[in-house]
């Protein structure tokens, strides 16, 4: 499915947000790509596999063009293993805050320690709300990419 796709991210000051959880997702990621004008990044999410390629991200790193598609768990492993630098891994938590649900990253393996919280939005505009728990704004900061995580893991820093 093609989109423009607009998030902005944080990083997690506490795990108060576990509290609020609705529901967890265990997810390994890795990069078949990772020009900055585009990636190609392979996902498996819970029982299903995912390609999604991306495009660059706007000036202020809130919007950028997103095209996912459905693949197979077999086919998704097997490209994870073609992939370029760390493969990422990561539990997904849900957790809905107002008229948003946040996407919160708790990295594991080499990112261990890194906590982010992603919102999608509407337009890059959009008013939400800002739960205790939210941190330091990172949106635009190619530090906190995934793709960037793979090839720079927190856990060098």
């Amino acid at each position: 499915m093609e989109h423009l796709e607009i998030e902005r991210k944080f990083l997690v000051e506490s795990d108060a947000y576990k509290d609020f959880t609705i529901s967890h997702t265990r997810i390994v990621q890795g990069f078949l790509n990772t020009h900055p004008e585009r990636t190609v990044r392979v996902r498996i999410k819970g029982t299903a596999g995912f390609i999604a390629v991306k495009g660059a991200s706007n000036h202020t790193g809130t919007t950028r063009f997103e095209w996912e598609i459905q693949i197979s768990v077999a086919e998704a492993t097997n490209l994870i293993d073609l992939c370029e630098g760390v493969i990422l891994e990561k539990m997904r938590h849900e957790v809905p805050v107002g008229a948003h649900t946040f996407e919160v990253d708790e990295f594991l393996g080499e990112n261990k320690g890194l906590v982010i919280a992603e919102i999608e939005l509407g337009h890059e505009d959009e008013v939400f709300e800002r739960p205790q728990w939210l941190g330091e704004e990172v949106t635009g900061d190619v530090k906190y990419y995934n793709s960037q995580l793979s090839k720079n893991p927190f856990s060098e820093w």
